[in-house]
């Protein structure tokens, strides 16, 4: 049970092995729960706001905006997907062509609701972070409590 749901949480946010454990690592130093720390640093990374911000159909295409260049946060070029957003920031796609049109065609099909700590322009395509994300937030069911025994041991 531990396991699957360590790879449910590897699968669906697109970390490898390595980086799981070292936020593990991060969130157990951390105050709080570790298992909502853990999950709120997985839903702060940059590849999984431009995601559940609509602006990409799946992560993996949010990743490949990032590492490509497209994405600005507060006016700079970021590069790097596991860049982790703070609240007040806002986060805007670098205007071409080719990534306009991938960012309209995702906005128009998006299907999951709506994360509430985000505030999307979509017409600017630019959103920003309101508030840091809690596990309710989630889109799916996790027990992070299993993942956290599992690294435990």
């Amino acid at each position: 049970m531990q396991l699957i749901e360590k790879q449910k949480l590897r699968f669906n946010y697109g970390v490898t092995e390595r980086q799981l454990r070292r936020l593990y690592r991060e969130a157990s130093r951390g105050r709080g729960v570790t298992g909502d720390a853990l999950l709120q640093l997985l839903e702060r990374r940059l590849d999984n706001v431009v995601f559940r911000a609509g602006f990409a159909p799946t992560i993996p295409a949010a990743r490949q905006l990032v590492c490509h260049g497209h994405v600005q946060i507060n006016g700079r070029r970021v590069d790097i997907p596991s860049y982790r957003v703070r609240a007040g920031e806002e986060v805007q796609m670098r205007q071409r062509k080719g990534v306009q049109k991938i960012v309209v065609d995702s906005l128009a099909t998006f299907e999951l609701p709506a994360a509430d700590w985000l505030e999307v322009d979509g017409e600017n395509q630019r959103f920003k972070v309101t508030a840091l994300p809690t596990a309710a937030t989630v889109p799916f069911e996790v027990d992070a409590q299993l993942v956290v025994e599992f690294y435990a041991r």
